[in-house]
């Protein structure tokens, strides 16, 4: 039935198409993307003018333009942007429309153009790219990475409580997905269910999520996927830019002051700088009917970046700082099998704590150190030369409730180092052909502190992983080709005592990678998006040699040494469409995993002097996953919009045809949006409603059904407003409306507890 409903869709999209395209005469499209030669980086604001209809247009934020109704004939198209050589290009529209990527060269240093050189190049792919900015971001803001993202269709969390998030995209999750922070793959324990990503949201001007196989381009973590939090670039010219965002929230009467600052230099051109730190606090979550005992968390963050950049050479030094304290569950941890029992059977807790903002044992302490060093130097106007250093400190301590002196100490008290090294070359040219070639090299060392008075859960281990890629990309009208290889070699080798014995392993993988993609215009109203790419992920240190309670998990974790490497062939094909007044998008994959790694829970528990704990254990099978992403908005008036998007997942064991753990259940987010603008203030409202169904796709074992279907409602507004010269935007959200009670199948610990109930965020946002 999944797959009908999909088939109609498409069929709907390609209907309304054709009847827009047949509905009058002179539908040709002119449309096109304005980059820079140098760096293939976007470039907004740029004028286009096409003298026969005499008509111009300014390129967008990602560096688009269109122009609608036109009629067969020949059209002179005319580009300009300050400091860059203009562009002339004479066309011809018979029966289709035009769709083309310019690329615009500098004009030399001596003639006094205006520099724009970013430090961030745009990613460019065939595959399917979803991003939040602007005021998607904004609406955004006070929420943990995991949860800002599920605004996008296919991207959902897996949680552990209400503090604790991380994105799974298409059903994948933890060290399938590689996130990064300013282009420095973000490296800390992220194998665990409940480490959730150490970064700030609020250092991000554009979060983007590519939900394709991008092992080519970025190695074997993003065999699931990638996530991008990028910063805003830094100005070459003076430019002062500061905001301010205060956010309160009622449930966990949290509260969260982030600001920010950039600035360019007026005495050396080309120089900028940027600042940026956030605060959060929040104390117990309630669900609708009790507080969820030592459920509080804080934090204190700061990032900072400078750089310099000339007509040649650029460079960038950045840095960020990552802190929180977060308290776990506190009847996620049972004292006996029969306390753990009925605790499960009664679905809620038995205690019946007060509010506090108090953190208390069991808790996690993370800190987190990313510096980063980019440079690039134009070989000439074609080719670009990259070297990008990165260097990265994670500190991680997770303390479980003990007896005596013991109760100080952290049960498991993990330091990880990690270096980068991207060496690579970008090149670009007239006839449409740009491409990147360059090598990889990561390094780690993973260390169990002494004193936690524990065996540890995971060893001691050193990692070296080279990569070695190639990408090319051609364009030729509607149509845009794109295709790339990778070798990767990693060698890991771990040691721990095991009581008095030391047991050591020395292991090496290996694998080519390749992907295959393309982008074609089928009209002026409809795009297809297609990628094929094969990618591979070795096993993690913990999910082979895992030998012990997680404390941060309250559960024991049992790993396997034999476990073979990854290795998947996904398959994503995208459709758009962009009508006058309707906007769409239908995303269809499909994943086929050999030697997929799940961690399976055993029905057996593991009684200790902490507690009663349930056991899962890592095992290994084949796995077909595949699914559909849609999303899409119509116009009712000029004010009001309607808007639905939701996605649909099924994984299936293909050696015993039986459903895997932990997989999303379908969702679909619906609302209507009214902006009402009175001269240089307007009105923002949105109103909305997440339908969840019950996940009926069940392993065979779990620990209990999986929870009810549900429904939450959600409403919005927000103020936008000039205050004195600068923009002031005043925002008051509910989510869950009604306080319904309701408990996430994605949640480890709905087993113990409902979710959040109802929450009352206010805004505030001061941009001078």
């Amino acid at each position: 039935m999944e797959l009908q409903g999909a088939r109609l869709i498409l069929i709907l999209l390609l209907i309304i198409s054709g009847f827009e395209a047949l509905s009058q005469d002179c539908k040709l499209v002119i449309r096109g993307k304005v980059i820079h030669l140098e760096n293939n980086q976007t470039i907004p604001g740029a004028y286009i003018w096409i003298e026969e209809v005499k008509a111009g247009a300014v390129t967008d934020d990602s560096g688009n333009f269109i122009f609608r109704n036109l009629c067969p004939g020949d059209y002179t198209i005319k580009i300009q942007f300050l400091g860059h050589k203009d562009i002339i290009e004479e066309v011809t529209l018979t029966n289709s429309s035009f769709n083309k990527t310019f690329r615009m060269e500098e004009l030399p240093t001596e003639l006094g153009g205006v520099e724009v050189h970013g430090h961030r190049d745009a990613i460019q792919t065939t595959t399917a790219v979803n991003a939040l900015y602007g005021s998607e971001l904004l609406e955004a803001r006070g929420e943990n990475l995991g949860e800002s993202l599920k605004r996008i269709a296919g991207v959902t969390t897996f949680s552990t409580g209400n503090t604790i998030a991380k994105p799974v995209i298409h059903g994948l999750h933890s060290n399938r997905i590689m996130i990064l922070n300013n282009g420095i793959r973000l490296e800390g324990q992220q194998w665990g269910a409940e480490h959730a990503p150490e970064i700030d949201p609020f250092l991000a001007e554009e979060i983007t999520v590519i939900k394709g196989a991008e092992t080519v381009r970025f190695g074997p973590e993003a065999m699931g996927g990638v996530i991008m939090v990028n910063p805003g670039e830094l100005p070459t010219e003076k430019k002062n830019k500061t905001d301010l965002y205060l956010v309160g929230g009622t449930n966990g009467r949290m509260g969260n002051l982030s600001l920010s600052h950039t600035g360019g230099s007026e005495k050396v051109k080309g120089l900028g700088y940027r600042v940026q730190g956030s605060v959060k606090r929040a104390g117990n979550v309630r669900s609708p009917e009790y507080f969820q005992g030592n459920t509080g968390m804080s934090e204190i963050n700061f990032s900072g970046a400078t750089g310099y950049s000339n007509s040649k050479l650029g460079a960038e030094l950045y840095y960020s700082y990552f802190n929180t304290e977060l308290g776990i569950l506190r009847d996620a941890h049972t004292g006996n099998l029969s306390d753990l029992e009925e605790i499960i059977a009664n679905g809620r807790p038995f205690t019946n704590p007060d509010f506090t903002y108090e953190i208390n044992n069991p808790k996690q302490v993370v800190q987190h150190h990313l510096a980063k060093l980019k440079t690039h130097y134009h070989l000439n106007s074609k080719w670009k030369a990259n070297l990008q250093y990165g260097f990265q400190l994670n500190q991680r301590q997770e303390y479980d409730r003990r007896r005596g002196d013991l109760n100080e100490r952290a049960s498991l008290d993990l330091e990880l180092f990690t270096n980068t090294l991207d060496l690579f070359v970008d090149h670009t040219h007239e006839n449409a052909l740009s491409g990147t070639w360059g090598i990889n090299i990561i390094q780690q060392a993973n260390s169990n502190v002494p004193g936690t008075g524990v065996t540890p859960l995971i060893p001691n281990y050193d990692m070296l992983n080279a990569g070695l890629y190639l990408i090319e990309k051609y364009s030729k009208g509607p149509l845009e080709l794109e295709g790339g290889l990778r070798y990767d070699y990693r060698t890991v080798s771990t040691a721990r005592f095991i009581g008095s014995e030391l047991e050591e392993a020395d292991l090496q993988y290996n694998n080519f990678t390749a992907f295959f993609g393309t982008y074609y215009q089928i009209s002026p109203n409809l795009a297809f998006r297609s990628n094929l790419g094969s990618a591979w992920r070795p096993p993690n240190v913990n999910e082979l040699f895992s030998q012990g309670l997680h404390h941060g998990a309250a559960a024991v974790e049992i790993g396997d040494a034999d476990l073979d490497s990854e290795k998947s062939l996904k398959w994503v094909n995208s459709l758009e469409f962009e009508g006058k007044k309707s906007t769409g998008e239908l995303t269809v994959y499909a994943n086929q995993i050999r030697d997929y790694i799940y961690l399976n829970p055993t029905g057996e528990t593991f009684v200790s002097l902490r507690g009663t704990f349930n056991v899962y254990e890592y095992l290994q099978a084949n796995a077909f996953f595949w699914g559909v992403d849609f999303s899409g908005s119509y116009e009712l008036t000029e004010s009001l919009q309607a808007y639905a998007k939701g996605s649909i997942i099924r994984a299936r064991n293909t050696e015993t045809d039986e459903f895997f753990p932990f997989i999303p259940s379908d969702r679909m987010d619906w609302g209507l949006s009214y902006q009402l603008d009175r001269g240089s203030k307007t009105h923002h409202f949105n109103l909305s409603n997440m339908l969840v169904a019950r996940q009926k796709r069940e392993p065979v074992f779990d620990l209990a059904p999986a929870p009810p279907g549900y429904a939450l409602f959600n409403v919005g507004y927000r103020y936008e407003l000039p205050f004195q010269g600068n923009r002031l935007n005043l925002g008051l959200q509910v989510q869950n409306i009604f306080n319904t009670e309701f408990k996430e199948y994605m949640n480890r610990f709905r087993y113990f507890t409902a979710d959040m109930g109802r929450n009352l965020l206010i805004k505030i946002n001061y941009q001078f």
